[in-house]
């Protein structure tokens, strides 16, 4: 790294003096890529995300580390595809965990910056280009981009990003920078810094909600997030309702023990879907003793939600389906927070 030379100088010459050095020493600490992608059985969706990290512009210097987490379905032979195009290490581990096999991958990399992504992510060609210039312009140690649905996805896919990300369904607090305070990144689109994993020590023994148990920990070693919105990936999350529900009821069950860990950060707005759920049975209830305006408004709700999803999806299917879609969000989060709440905060 480049040093400021020992010499002596006047004291009106100092602030020139010193930003000289200080512009040397930003051109010395360019940020070196380490992508992390932990994968469990996932052979087809690896070879379509390395197919896309093959197609990024910006001329960006970046290597992969695969860390297969004990697969019987492994992802060797698609790795070896790409061992021309890519610069890239592949490692075979026993089965720990998604949070376990990050931090593994990181203390294999060898860059200073971590780029974490989930193997059914399909990256944009900009990505890294996005990444790079927003860190250059406001420097943080940890970041988090948003993810939308690619048109390949199905209607299913598409409907359930929607119900994910939507102003309308999570108050886009997945991506949208109005919507967003203090931002907490996800783990399948997240960046961080080796001084900052190397304080925080990486992901924590947790089933789920591992991110954001990072991004708290981070907050309290001092280190600043950011949303990066041109920092986007298509991911294609669940592929039935059936995976959707688990995974939301899991999202739920997460949150009380994590407000219990961080009482600092509950919010009254992790309560909302449960109490749209609790609201939508009364609401049923209330047609037995005819008042249904309860029962209107969540007609009224769900039908401007799918005039909204098919408009940005451009399909009528896809709109209704963000309606079922979103009911299973709503039904699997609020479910799973009632229970976690009322059973003391259990370790998800």
């Amino acid at each position: 790294m480049y040093q400021c030379p020992k010499q002596t100088i006047q004291h009106s010459s100092i602030p020139l003096f010193s930003l000289v050095c200080l512009t040397f020493l930003n051109l010395s600490m360019k940020l070196q890529y380490s992508i992390i992608v932990p994968v469990y059985n996932r052979p087809k969706e690896v070879d379509e995300l390395l197919e896309s990290l093959t197609l990024l512009k910006g001329g960006i210097s970046f290597e992969v580390i695969i860390v297969e987490d004990g697969s019987p379905n492994t992802s060797e032979k698609i790795v070896l595809k790409y061992r021309e195009k890519l610069k890239i290490n592949y490692f075979l581990t026993e089965n720990q965990g998604a949070g376990k096999s990050r931090n593994y991958g990181i203390q294999k990399a060898t860059g200073n910056y971590f780029i974490i992504f989930d193997s059914d992510c399909l990256i944009p060609e900009n990505y890294l280009s996005a990444v790079d210039k927003q860190l250059q312009v406001k420097y943080t140690d940890a970041f988090g981009g948003p993810d939308a649905a690619h048109d390949s996805f199905t209607y299913v896919q598409k409907a359930i990003n929607y119900s994910m990300t939507s102003i309308l369904t999570t108050g886009g607090i997945r991506g949208n920078k109005n919507s967003v305070g203090k931002f907490q990144p996800r783990s399948f689109n997240l960046g961080i810094s080796k001084k900052a994993f190397d304080k925080t020590k990486g992901f924590l023994d947790l089933k789920i909600a591992e991110d954001i148990d990072l991004t708290f920990r981070l907050w309290k070693y001092g280190y600043e997030t950011q949303l990066i919105e041109d920092a986007f990936v298509y991911h294609k999350r669940r592929v039935d309702f059936k995976q959707f529900y688990k995974q939301t009821n899991a999202f739920g069950a997460a949150r009380p023990f994590l407000n219990t860990r961080y009482p600092e950060t509950a919010k009254i707005t992790y309560w909302f879907p449960s109490v749209f759920l609790i609201g939508g049975f009364v609401s049923l209830f209330g047609i037995l003793f005819k008042l249904p305006q309860g029962i209107y408004l969540y007609v009224l709700y769900f039908s401007v939600l799918a005039l909204h999803a098919a408009i940005e999806n451009k399909s009528i299917k896809v709109g209704g389906l963000a309606v079922f879609s979103t009911i299973v969000q709503f039904y699997g989060y609020g479910t799973g927070f009632l229970k976690s709440y009322f059973l003391k905060n259990k370790k998800p």
